[in-house]
């Protein structure tokens, strides 16, 4: 199903139906565990990401996902974790799965700013990115997701009533890898994220 999927989402991308730019997707590595912390401006943001990578990943996702038509199935079928946004209980078990997977070098992805955050706004990051590459030792590959609110803008920034524009160019950026070795706290790390996705350009 992901190998399916995947080129779905290839197969988009090269008839243009949304035009994708990928930069620097090379540093994250083909095997082994990595954490890709992006940022979070559009529902798509999953789409764009999971699809731009060349290996399998799994991610959280807010649980309401899964009550959605074609979405939720989706989501289960790609083993994404849920979790209820209003639920701390709810919030480290998806992080104790995520922690499993690192542990049998998977990938995933986290959003730091734990819902999307158009911008011009800004929210504090949530600290979970940095304690779990801390707890497992696994690099942090900062992603910055440009443009991809512009094709599919949150419901409050909609102009003239249009949900979906294909014509718009989202831009994937990926970041050179952060070692937690390299940080004496999650909270040292954590600067850093921010900042590693915040300069990506």
């Amino acid at each position: 199903m992901t190998r399916v999927v995947r080129r779905i989402l290839r197969l988009l991308a090269a008839f243009r139906v949304v035009h994708v730019q990928v930069v620097n997707r090379e540093v994250v590595p083909r095997s082994g565990p990595v954490i890709l912390a992006s940022n979070h401006i559009s529902m798509l943001d999953g789409v764009f990401l999971w699809g731009a990578l060349r290996r399998r990943a799994i991610a959280i996702a807010m649980a309401e996902l899964w009550r959605w038509p074609v979405v939720g199935w989706l989501v289960r079928k790609l083993d994404f974790v849920p979790v209820d946004r209003s639920d701390k209980i709810s919030g480290s078990r998806a992080l104790e799965r995520l922690e499993t997977a690192l542990r049998f070098n998977g990938a995933v992805i986290i959003y730091p700013e734990g819902r999307c955050v158009p911008p011009g706004e800004t929210v504090r990051y949530r600290p979970g990115v940095a304690v779990l590459s801390f707890r497992t030792k696994t690099p942090v590959v900062p992603v910055k997701i440009i443009g991809s609110n512009d094709v599919l803008p949150l419901r409050k920034y909609r102009r003239n009533g249009v949900s979906f524009d294909r014509r718009r160019q989202v831009k994937l950026v990926f970041g050179a890898p952060l070692d937690p070795e390299d940080f004496r706290t999650p909270g040292d790390m954590m600067r850093d994220i921010r900042w590693g996705i915040d300069s990506l350009e």
